[in-house]
């Protein structure tokens, strides 16, 4: 088999699967609930998804990234911000997902759902 790595197709997709938290395979390694890609009819690669709670650290530690710094160090203003992304996201579905975020954030879980609270308030006004 060639190297996973090696494909046009495999470059392509590398952005999504690295945004999501997926580890690329070979897909004859494929196990379980792995997600096997094909290409032109030839197996390519296989994505190993990331555990629900895994995503939430993975977003957490893409949205840090993207600001430049520890998310506790944010202003109020884009710390709410980042409250609606992960909303957006779906991480308060996830079990412990408000407690993650605050902790990530360095807020209250009373702080998280007021800022939710007020999004949801701002747009019943629009």
């Amino acid at each position: 088999m060639t190297e996973v790595g090696d494909h046009p197709f495999v470059a392509a997709v590398k952005p999504l699967i690295d945004a999501m938290g997926g580890e690329m395979v070979p897909p004859e390694r494929a196990v379980g609930d792995d997600v096997v890609l094909s290409w032109e009819g030839r197996e390519v690669l296989a994505v190993r998804l990331p555990h629900l709670s895994d995503s939430l650290d993975h977003i957490l530690a893409d949205l840090e990234r993207r600001h430049g710094m520890p998310l506790a160090e944010l202003d109020r203003k884009a710390k709410q911000s980042v409250v609606r992304v992960l909303e957006a996201r779906g991480a308060f579905s996830v079990r412990h997902g408000v407690e993650t975020a605050a902790t990530a954030l360095g807020v209250s879980r009373f702080t998280i759902y007021n800022y939710l609270n007020r999004e949801k308030v701002g747009r019943a006004g629009e």
